[in-house]
C-alpha cells in the first residue's frame, strides 16, 4: 500500500490554481479585485494574445510595503480578513488569500508596488528565493503575469482561440467597471487600446458599458425592504431579446450566478416575454453582509442567502412591481425641443401643433370602418380636455367588449383650449383594418393591436378575481383516480386544509392510488388528473405558496383569449377610448399574455423623420 506523504507547496498550489485559475479571465478577475480592494481610483489593463501571454494590471491604490511582498505571494495570506467573524462579514471583493500564490504556481510573475509615503518603488519576481528589488514606480501596483500555463502544457491545451479568451477577460473587466463607476478603467489588448471608461455615475456606466440602446430600453428598479435593497436596471419586456448572456446581477458589488435570483427573474417576467426572449437587467443588490454566505465557491461567483426564501420573494416582487406599472404619463419633450430650436413659447407651441385646422390635423370627418360620422373635432376637444370616467358596462359579461363614455364635446367651437397634457394614450382617432385602433396624445402617434389589449385587461382582472375572493369548488360527479407513490400520498395527508384552501379535495383511495374529488371552478375544464399531479409535485419541492400558479395562469390567459374582442370587430370612437383608459388602469398593459406589445408609439419626430420635414 502507498505510503502518505505531504505534498510539496509547489504542488499545492498548481492544485488550488485548478479551481481558481480556469482560463486567462479567471487570473484578470482576481488581479482587478485586489486593486479595488486597495482602494484605486484609475486601473489600467493591458493584454496580449488574449491574457494567455500577458496580464498587467497598473493601478493607483495603496501599494505593498517591501516586507509583505514576499507574503503576498503565500497562500492563505492576506490583509482582508483576519477571524471567523470577518469572513462572516466580509466586505471586500477578494479575501481567501489564495489568488496570487495560485497565479505564480502556474504563470511568470512579477509585482511591482510602492507603498503610499515610501521613498520608491518595491519589484519582488513569483521565483522561489526572490529577493525584493528596487524599481521605478510613481504610486500603486502593477502585477504583472506572462506565459500562463508555461509548466503545465496539458492545461494550456484546454484553452480556447486568441479571441475566444480576449473576450471572456473582457467580459470580466466590464463586470468589475458595472460595480465601481467611480473608478476610471482602460483596456489595451495587443497594443490596441479598446476603451477608456472615466469615472461617471451609476446610469453612464451601464450606458458605456451595456449601450446606450440597453438603458433606453429598460425600466428603472429602486426597491427597499429591511436590510435588503435593489437599484438598476430591468429591460422592457418588449425590447427583450433571445440573448442568455445579458443578466448582470451583482450582490454588494460582487458579480454573481445565482440560481435564487435568477429564478426570481423568469418568474417576474414570466407573463410578459414572448416565445424565448430572455430577460436583460443589470441589478445591485444590497444586503447585510452577514446575511449572505460569500465562501461557497473559490472562484467567488456564487452566494449563499441565509434566507434565500426572502431574496427569491424580494426579487420577484421589485421586478414584478417595476414591469406591472401601469401606463404613466410622459412629458413632451419633443415639442419642447422644437420650440427651443424655433425660439417659440412651449405652451405655444403645443396649441399650435395640436389646433385642428393646423397642418398636423386629420380630415374634419372620418367614415368608413367605425359605421358612422364622427367629427374629427370631437376627438381634439377630448384630447384637449380631460374626460369623464369610463367604466365597463354593467349590462354585459366581463368578458364582452360593452362599454359607455361621455366625452365633453363642444362641436360648435374647434379651437381646444388645452388645459393639461392628455392621458399618456391620449384619445381615439379611428381604426385601422378593424384590427388596430389609432390615438393620438401629446407626443404624437399611437396605435393599439385592440385584441392584445384588451386581452391583457381580462387576463389582469381575472387573476385579480382569483386572488380576492374565496375560490369557488367544483366537484367532480365521478373522482379523478390515478396512480401515486407513497410520498404523494403523505404529502396530500399532511396539507389537506391547505389544499382545500386551493379548491382542491385530494383523497387516498388506496395504497397506491389518489382520487380528485373537487377542483377550483375555475380549473374546471382542465384534466382533473393532470393538474392534481402538477400540483402535488409542487407542494413537495416548492411548498404550498405556489402552488398551481402556473396552471392557473395558463388557464385564465386562455380565458382572456376567448374573452377578448377579436379581430375585425368594428368599435365606436367612445368604446375605443373606454378601451384606452382600461390600459392605462392595467398593469402590464404594455404587453399581451403571450408577451407580445399591445401598443407603440410614434412621436412627432419620428413622423418628421419619416416625411423628411425640416430636411
Amino acid at each position: 500500500m502507498p505510503t502518505i506523504a505531504r505534498l510539496p507547496d509547489l504542488l499545492i498550489s498548481q492544485i488550488a490554481a485548478g479551481e481558481v485559475v480556469e482560463r486567462p479571465a479567471s487570473v484578470l478577475k482576481e488581479l482587478l479585485e485586489n486593486s479595488l480592494d486597495a482602494g484605486s481610483k484609475a486601473i489600467q489593463v493591458h493584454l496580449e494574445e488574449g491574457g494567455v501571454k500577458l496580464i498587467r494590471i497598473t493601478d493607483d491604490g495603496c501599494g505593498i510595503a517591501k516586507e509583505e511582498l514576499a507574503l503576498a505571494l503565500t497562500r492563505h495570506a492576506t490583509s482582508k480578513i483576519s477571524s471567523l467573524d470577518d469572513l462572516e462579514r466580509v466586505g471586500t471583493l477578494g479575501f481567501r488569500g489564495e489568488a496570487l500564490a495560485s497565479v505564480a504556481s502556474v504563470a511568470r510573475l512579477s509585482i511591482t508596488s510602492r507603498e503610499r509615503g515610501a521613498a520608491h518603488a518595491w519589484k519582488l519576481r513569483g521565483e522561489q528565493g526572490a529577493e525584493p528589488e528596487p524599481a521605478a514606480l510613481m504610486a500603486g501596483t502593477v502585477v504583472e503575469m506572462r506565459d500562463l500555463y508555461f509548466n503545465t502544457p496539458a492545461r494550456r491545451k484546454f484553452l480556447k482561440s486568441e479571441s475566444t479568451e480576449f473576450a471572456h477577460c473582457a467580459d470580466a473587466v466590464k463586470r468589475l467597471a458595472l460595480t465601481r463607476p467611480d473608478v476610471a478603467i482602460s483596456l489595451t489588448h495587443n497594443g490596441r487600446n479598446l476603451f477608456q471608461l472615466a469615472p461617471a455615475d451609476a446610469p453612464r456606466r451601464i450606458a458605456d458599458i451595456l449601450g446606450d440602446d440597453f438603458l433606453g430600453a429598460a425600466r428603472a428598479v429602486d426597491a427597499g425592504a429591511g436590510p435588503l435593497a435593489i437599484v438598476g436596471f430591468a429591460i422592457d419586456p418588449t425590447r427583450a431579446t433571445d440573448a442568455k448572456d445579458g443578466q448582470y446581477v451583482f450582490v454588494n458589488g460582487r458579480f454573481v450566478r445565482d440560481k435564487v435570483i435568477s429564478h426570481a427573474l423568469r418568474e417576474a417576467y414570466r407573463d410578459v416575454l414572448h416565445g424565448s426572449r430572455q430577460p436583460a437587467v443589470c441589478l445591485f443588490v444590497n444586503i447585510d453582509p452577514a446575511l449572505v454566505d460569500v465562501n461557497v465557491h473559490p472562484a467567488k461567483t456564487e452566494v449563499r442567502f441565509r434566507d434565500s426564501r426572502a431574496m427569491h420573494q424580494f426579487v420577484f416582487h421589485a421586478i414584478q412591481r417595476t414591469l406591472a406599472a401601469p401606463v404613466q404619463a410622459e412629458a413632451v419633450p419633443a415639442l419642447v425641443e422644437r420650440s427651443a430650436a424655433s425660439g417659440e413659447d412651449p405652451t405655444s407651441t403645443v396649441n399650435r401643433e395640436y389646433r385642428p385646422n393646423s397642418e398636423y390635423a386629420p380630415p374634419l370627418r372620418h367614415q368608413g370602418s367605425l359605421g358612422v360620422a364622427e367629427p374629427a373635432a370631437a376627438a381634439y376637444l377630448a384630447f384637449a380636455r380631460a374626460a369623464q370616467q369610463v367604466t365597463p358596462s354593467s349590462a354585459g359579461p366581463a368578458t364582452t367588449f360593452q362599454f359607455q363614455a361621455n366625452f365633453p364635446v363642444d362641436r360648435g367651437n374647434d379651437s381646444p383650449q388645452p388645459d393639461s397634457a392628455g392621458p399618456p394614450l391620449g384619445y381615439a382617432l379611428a381604426q385601422l383594418h378593424g384590427i388596430y385602433i389609432l390615438a393620438q396624445n401629446a407626443r404624437g402617434l399611437i396605435l393599439i393591436d385592440m385584441h392584445a389589449a384588451h386581452e391583457r385587461i381580462l387576463y389582469e382582472r381575472l387573476k385579480t378575481a382569483f386572488d380576492n375572493r374565496q375560490i369557488a369548488t367544483q366537484a367532480l360527479l365521478i373522482p379523478a383516480v390515478f396512480s401515486a407513490d407513497p410520498l404523494d400520498i403523505a404529502a396530500v395527508e399532511e396539507h389537506t386544509d391547505a389544499l382545500a384552501d386551493l379548491g382542491f379535495q385530494i383523497a387516498p383511495l388506496g395504497p397506491n392510488q389518489l382520487g380528485v374529488r373537487a377542483v377550483p371552478a375555475l380549473l374546471q375544464s382542465g384534466d382533473p388528473a393532470a393538474l392534481a399531479k402538477s400540483l402535488i409535485a409542487e407542494l413537495r419541492e416548492h411548498g404550498i405558496t405556489q402552488l398551481a400558479t402556473a396552471r392557473r395562469n395558463e388557464l385564465l390567459a386562455t380565458m382572456a383569449c376567448h374573452g377578448a374582442v377579436r379581430a375585425r370587430r368594428l368599435l365606436t370612437v367612445p368604446e375605443m377610448n373606454a378601451l384606452l383608459r382600461q390600459m392605462e388602469e392595467t398593469e402590464r398593459a404594455g404587453q399581451c399574455n403571450h408577451g407580445r406589445p399591445t401598443w407603440t408609439e410614434l412621436s412627432l419626430n419620428d413622423l418628421d423623420k419619416l416625411f423628411l420635414r425640416g430636411q
